[in-house]
C-alpha cells in the first residue's frame, strides 16, 4: 500500500468513514480533491522552512532554495546568507544581502528559500550551529554553493574557496541549489558518513 493511499484510509478511518456505507461513497469525491491539492505545487512550499518561503516557485520573483543536505544532529539552528556583487567579497563578514535563521526540523527535508534582489551571480554559505549560540565553534558544520573542498587549515585560516568554485547564476524564477554541511572530524573538514535523517 502507498503512503498517499494510507494516508487517505487514515482520513477515512478518523472521519469515521472506514467501511464500505453509502456516506464514505458519498465522501471519495471530496476526499480526492483534498488529496490532489495537498500534493499540488502551491502546497509544496509548506515545506520550505524561513520566512521567505513563499518567494520559491513564485515564478517571476528571483530566489534560491538551498537544499541543506549531510547534518549530523538535528538539534540547534542553520544560518544561510547570500552574496552578491563583487565576488573578491563574498563570506566578507558584514558582505551578505541576506541572512536567514530557522531551526533545524527534526525530520524531513530541510529546504530554505532565500530571494534574491535581481537575476545575476550569487553565491551561498550555510551554517550549522549545534548548540545554538549563535557563535561560531569548532563543533558546528558548514558549506557552501558549489560544494567545494574545504582543508581544516583553510578553517582555521578564514581562507576563502575561488569565487568560481562557489557562484552560480539565478535567473528569472527560482534556482536550486545543494549545499552539503561538513564538520571537523579529526584532522579534517568535511562531510560525515553517517547522517542525520
Amino acid at each position: 500500500m502507498s503512503i498517499q493511499n494510507m494516508w487517505f484510509g487514515g482520513i477515512l478511518h478518523h472521519l469515521g468513514l472506514g467501511g464500505r456505507s453509502a456516506l464514505s461513497v458519498a465522501f471519495l469525491p471530496v476526499l480526492l480533491v483534498v488529496t490532489a491539492l495537498l500534493a499540488s505545487p502551491e502546497t509544496a512550499a509548506a515545506n520550505v522552512l524561513g520566512p521567505h518561503a513563499t518567494r520559491c516557485g513564485a515564478g517571476a520573483t528571483s530566489a534560491v532554495l538551498v537544499e541543506v543536505t549531510g547534518l549530523k544532529v538535528r538539534r540547534g539552528s542553520l544560518r544561510v546568507q547570500s552574496y552578491g556583487g563583487n565576488p573578491a567579497t563574498y563570506f566578507d563578514k558584514g558582505a551578505w544581502l541576506e541572512r536567514i535563521d530557522v531551526p533545524v526540523p527534526a525530520m524531513g527535508g530541510v529546504s530554505i528559500c532565500v530571494p534574491v534582489p535581481k537575476p545575476g551571480i550569487y553565491a551561498i554559505s550555510v551554517r550549522h550551529d549545534l548548540n545554538g549560540n549563535h557563535k561560531s565553534d569548532m563543533s558546528d558544520g558548514g558549506g557552501m554553493s558549489g560544494n567545494p573542498e574545504i582543508s581544516l587549515m583553510d578553517l582555521i585560516m578564514k581562507s576563502k574557496p575561488s569565487p568560481k568554485d562557489v557562484a552560480f547564476n539565478v535567473g528569472q524564477g527560482t534556482r536550486v541549489i545543494t549545499v552539503v554541511m561538513n564538520y571537523v572530524q579529526g584532522g579534517s573538514f568535511r562531510p560525515v558518513r553517517v547522517v542525520s535523517r
